[in-house]
């Protein structure tokens, strides 16, 4: 009879717990599977406005990788679209002879060209772990809700593949609409 009634109030416990559990994941109060956007805003000189977003994506052999979208806006009112991938300094040389590439889930298949001469205006030697590329021209390509791969090549001759989450891309493209 004891057990009955101890059994009877678990279950309660138990029927509470997964409400409330569903009403704070219903409210967006905890969100473990994704963070929320954090898009930065930055006045890199008068009238020239730089907005991004940054996250670590992790490669096929678990290696971190900062990937940095950003849009600049130029006083003149031009502006670009790129994706600057970073990896661990003494690890992966990028080739930067070859296009970024970016496959969606579906096979669609995109390529974006090497802007690293943007980033390395001063350097004598560009840094050989970083890479950037412009995504200007692909935007309208890229879906939302859709996963990409990105495939980054590398000067072995071998590839290194990032995942990118749809909420990402999603991010990517809200800093990309900044105006």
């Amino acid at each position: 009879m004891m057990g009955c009634h101890i059994r009877k109030i678990f279950s309660w416990l138990l029927l509470l717990g997964t409400l409330v559990l569903v009403v704070l994941l219903g409210l967006g109060i905890l969100n473990p599977s994704g963070a929320a956007a954090a898009i930065r805003q930055l006045e890199e000189a008068p009238g020239q406005m730089v907005y991004q977003s940054r996250q670590t994506l992790k490669d096929q052999h678990g290696k971190g990788w900062q990937a940095v979208a950003f849009k600049r806006i130029r006083s003149d009112g031009q502006s670009s679209f790129e994706l600057r991938l970073v990896g661990f300094p003494d690890g992966s040389e990028i080739d930067r002879s070859q296009p970024l590439t970016l496959t969606n889930s579906l096979g669609k298949t995109l390529t974006a060209p090497d802007a690293s001469s943007h980033l390395f205006t001063e350097a004598i030697q560009p840094e050989p772990n970083v890479g950037q590329y412009n995504l200007q021209p692909l935007l309208p390509q890229l879906q939302a809700g859709i996963p990409l791969k990105l495939t980054l090549p590398i000067a072995n001759g071998e590839a290194v593949n990032l995942p990118v989450s749809p909420s990402l891309v999603e991010e990517w493209q809200s800093v990309a609409s900044y105006e």
